[in-house]
């Protein structure tokens, strides 16, 4: 059998879902016996100081016969977090440009001495 239809006989469905620096991709495969599993790779873009990048992946299998109690966690654990958190993402604190917008928000009065200046950050250029 040639490589490709190895390929294709591998990988029977996929989604993706970006999600920012992160994306998961969500495969059904199939084993040499024909059988189905599902693959959720996160693969999540780093960047270098000469600007190039790089991804660092992590792959899960997950077999059939571990479908039910997977689906129960996962539904227990996501229920657990939006229950307690709510939906609201209070994450962005961490993102580099927080303390931009942050201070912004409660920045006083300009003065004279202030309006003439202009902050300037190299990620905006």
């Amino acid at each position: 059998m040639r490589e490709n239809d190895m390929l294709e006989k591998e990988e029977i469905f996929s989604k993706v879902l970006r999600a920012g620096r992160r994306t998961y991709f969500f495969d059904v495969r199939a084993t040499k016996a024909d059988d189905y599993y599902i693959t959720i790779t996160e693969s999540k873009k780093f960047t270098e100081e000469d600007g190039s990048f790089h991804f660092k992946k992590h792959k899960i299998y997950l077999y059939k016969e571990d479908f039910a109690a997977f689906s129960e966690i996962l539904e227990e654990m996501t229920s657990y977090v939006l229950n307690h958190k709510g939906e609201e993402v209070i994450s962005e604190r961490h993102q580099k440009d927080f303390k931009k917008e942050f201070y912004a928000e409660k920045a006083p009065v300009e003065t004279t001495a202030t309006a003439s200046f202009t902050d300037i950050d190299f990620d905006d250029i």
